[in-house]
């Protein structure tokens, strides 16, 4: 395996532990769109990562839904986490934009429930993907 695309991947996971890191900071702060945001960019950073690690030629786009269909040509087992992954999708432009929203700001609306749920999908996502990577390395991959 490619040693720049091993370590361009772990960058990007690293960089996708640190958002999640970053998303717990701003919802203990109330700052709760900001969190659903970080935590929708950890995700996405995740499967990234995963997929330079396994030396995919083009990895780009925000959505879950489309990268981890990119990361089941490599693992099959991604698929499992499409159906719930699939939510953090919402969080890319709503949470930023007002003009995504039919009135008010994304700063309002947003809660800690709301938060909570997107910490923990990322949470999960970052956990699978880390294993994932992690059998592939046992596997000489």
């Amino acid at each position: 395996m490619n040693n720049n695309r091993i370590k361009e991947g772990n960058r990007w996971l690293q960089q996708a532990a640190q958002d999640l890191s970053d998303a717990v900071y701003c919802r203990e702060g109330e700052r709760y769109n900001l969190a659903c945001f970080l935590s929708q960019q950890s995700a996405e950073k995740a499967l990234k990562g995963y997929l330079m690690f396994r030396g995919a030629e083009m990895v780009w786009g925000h959505s879950m839904a489309d990268l981890l269909e990119d990361a089941k040509i490599f693992d099959v087992m991604f698929d499992v986490l499409k159906s719930t992954a699939i939510f953090l999708d919402k969080y890319h432009y709503i949470t930023r934009y007002p003009d995504y929203l039919p009135s008010g700001t994304p700063s309002d609306a947003f809660d800690e429930l709301e938060a909570g749920r997107a910490l923990e999908l990322s949470g999960e996502v970052l956990k699978f993907v880390n294993d994932r990577k992690s059998e592939a390395e046992s596997e000489g991959f």
